[in-house]
């Protein structure tokens, strides 16, 4: 039985990215990573969720892709593989505000799991997973469209490049200056380290993210960066 303040939060998730649950409890599981169920007994982790969830997110790329672009099927794939990849779906996660509600095992939060792009990623597609159980797909695909969409536009107005490169261009056509990036915490072992990285213009934070590498933390601010730019334009 969940108690009233995590339904209060898991509602205002919802309201927050516009979508309807009647079963909580199914959206509660999909923010149960694994390293739950190692810690306590009975607990269901998102995993199945997630790959179900990975299903629905390709077949609605997949067929918004092949709707709306005259494009060759190698082409086509390359941008599907882009826009629902680890690296796409971590920093729509942190906009949504994921990393705050998932629920990790002891071991997990200390190595610094809530902002690794890997959970991230899993917990978008566990989320989609169960909103297609919990609504059907027509729901489900207005959901995934929400994120995916403006992925796919970004990638034919910019190509291919990295976004590094695109906040690199923009920060420096819009606000004539250049972004730097700081090393704002390291967690786990040195052999299995997590970097978080802000990226920061003109001395003020505009994009934080993590990785396994510097550069990969630096590429999910860089995107963190510009998602907030473009929202506010």
């Amino acid at each position: 039985m969940l108690e009233n303040q995590r339904i209060k939060e898991l509602t205002d998730f919802c309201k927050r990215v516009d979508i309807r649950f009647k079963d909580m409890e199914l959206l509660n599981q999909a923010f149960n990573h694994r390293s739950v169920t190692n810690e306590k007994q009975n607990v269901k982790n998102n995993e199945r969720l997630e790959f179900l969830g990975d299903s629905v997110l390709g077949v609605v790329t997949a067929s918004y892709l092949y709707q709306n672009l005259d494009m060759v099927e190698g082409d086509l794939a390359k941008i599907k593989s882009s826009v629902v990849s680890e690296k796409a779906l971590a920093p729509v996660a942190l906009k949504f505000g994921i990393d705050k509600l998932l629920i990790l095992g002891h071991g997990e939060e200390l190595s610094g799991g809530r902002t690794k792009p890997a959970i991230l990623a899993d917990c978008m597609e566990a989320i989609i997973g169960a909103y297609y159980l919990d609504a059907g797909y027509k729901n489900a695909e207005k959901y995934v469209l929400e994120f995916i969409i403006p992925a796919v536009e970004d990638i034919l107005k910019n190509g291919m490049k990295d976004y590094k490169t695109q906040l690199q261009e923009y920060v420096q056509k819009n606000l004539k200056c250049c972004p730097e990036y700081r090393v704002l915490k390291k967690t786990g072992p040195d052999h299995d380290q997590t970097f978080e990285i802000g990226v920061f213009i003109n001395e003020n934070q505009a994009g934080k993210g993590s990785g396994k590498t510097k550069k990969d933390a630096e590429q999910m601010a860089a995107k963190i960066a510009l998602m907030s730019f473009k929202n506010s334009n």
